[in-house]
């Protein structure tokens, strides 16, 4: 059997045109992951987590206001933390007479200064600070830290807690 020109070049360009139709534009799929991506990443950087010690046990509260990224202080049972570094004993901090801790006073004035807003030339301020302190911790002990915090120029003091479960309005 013999197959003419005509006929030859037809099925030469048949062929041709099934094996595009396997093609793929990946130009568009390109475009559909970065846009993901970028979805992902803003989402990701808005939420705030406090780090959660296992050690440490929050005690519960019905207040619905979030904490900002700050300055931390972890009261565990054993060690007063700043950002992840051992300042003092807590078993210290307790037996102390004055109601300023000095360990921790001279850590909390590493932190840098900043002006407040609509406060006059001198008005400066550390920022805020969240404290997080095992609810087993007497209150005396927090009470000098919120208060060694107070004397280094923290202008908010925020108390870590744990959101009570029907709490609220």
């Amino acid at each position: 059997m013999k197959i003419g020109p005509r006929r030859a070049r037809k099925i030469v360009h048949e062929l041709r045109r099934e094996s595009r139709e396997g093609e793929l534009n990946v130009v568009s799929l390109i475009d559909i992951f970065a846009i993901l991506v970028l979805y992902l990443l803003v989402n990701a950087l808005v939420v705030q987590i406090l780090p959660s010690p296992k050690a440490l046990q929050l005690p519960e509260s019905i207040s619905q206001s979030q904490p900002q990224q700050t300055v931390l202080i972890l009261v565990t049972p054993e060690d007063i933390i700043v950002d992840n570094q051992k300042v003092m004993k807590t078993a210290a901090a307790a037996s102390a007479t004055t109601s300023v801790l000095p360990d921790l006073k001279y850590r909390l004035n590493e932190e840098g200064l900043m002006q407040v807003e609509g406060g006059g030339p001198g008005a400066v301020t550390r920022g805020d600070v969240n404290i997080m302190a095992d609810k087993s911790i007497p209150f005396h002990v927090v009470k000098k830290v919120m208060a060694t915090a107070s004397d280094t120029r923290f202008a908010r003091i925020s108390l870590a807690v744990v959101e009570k479960q029907g709490g609220g309005q």
